[in-house]
């Protein structure tokens, strides 16, 4: 009967258009929380005891709203039942700024990948501010050559977009490709069809590992860093926002926090002296 019940939130998550990365997020929540109120129905009191459990384990405000929001939704499709969530006001913690590469140190990560295809991938990643998900789903359909575009289908947000190509990235994708002619995915896999988020995280480790660089850094850096770096040469905000695929400019706005261009704009008083 419980089979039954997640198909059906699963097909309308489906029809309703969310992407395939959200609905695992949103199915794995709920079968989480189905485990913690031992399969009883959705309620508002066991909502927020579950909330605390998330919290209790130090998992991110993001990962516990993400869990509320699926438990929220799959109550209102399966029971016709809506459920609150203001509980989260007061979860909320300051965001912690990433750590970002300088140009410098993306050049000395990309440098030592010797194997043209681990160095292809980083290289786009970096120079379009792909989520790491978003490079895995790239079909050689999506590129168009001549326009200079890829287009990342379904990315977060449910949402189509296009992203520019530049020159050394492009001549890159074409020695790539004479090389190792993918079919379909541009980046295949040896078992799957397509690359593994898993190979990807392991290509960077690697690099880094070559390198002196001592920060914390995931190959989701390499997005932030894109939006840091053009942010400092100058892009206006609202641009950065449409190449990242962000809904709320406010989640782009947080670049403003890490760029040195903007703090280094500051007349520091102590020189007035």
């Amino acid at each position: 009967m419980e089979d039954s019940k997640i198909n059906l939130f699963r097909e309308v998550l489906s029809l309703r258009n969310y992407s395939q990365s959200t609905i695992k997020t949103y199915l794995k929540a709920v079968d989480q929380y189905n485990k913690f109120v031992n399969l009883q129905k959705p309620a508002q009191d066991s909502l927020y005891k579950f909330a605390v459990q998330l919290k209790e384990k130090n998992l991110s405000f993001s990962h516990i709203k993400n869990s509320v929001m699926a438990v929220k939704l799959y109550s209102e499709i399966i029971f016709n039942q809506k459920l609150n969530s203001d509980f989260l006001h007061g979860y909320r913690k300051e965001r912690k700024l990433p750590d970002v590469l300088s140009i410098e140190e993306i050049k000395q990560v990309i440098d030592c990948i010797e194997n043209l295809k681990h160095k292809t991938i980083i290289s786009l990643i970096y120079s379009c501010g792909l989520r790491i998900s978003e490079c895995v789903n790239i079909k050689i359909s999506d590129i168009d050559s001549k326009r200079m575009m890829i287009k990342i289908a379904e990315s977060k947000g449910n949402k189509d977009r296009y992203v520019p190509i530049s020159n050394k990235m492009l001549s890159l994708l074409r020695e790539y490709y004479k090389q190792y002619r993918p079919k379909e995915f541009l980046f295949e896999g040896q078992v799957q069809k397509y690359y593994s988020v898993r190979s990807i995280q392991s290509i960077l480790k690697s690099a880094l590992a070559k390198t002196k660089i001592k920060k914390s850094i995931s190959v989701h850096s390499l997005r932030h860093s894109y939006a840091t770096h053009l942010l400092e040469q100058g892009t206006d905000i609202s641009i950065i926002q449409k190449l990242l695929g962000h809904k709320d400019i406010k989640t782009t706005l947080l670049y403003t926090q890490i760029s040195k261009t903007q703090l280094t704009k500051i007349n520091n008083p102590f020189d007035s002296f």
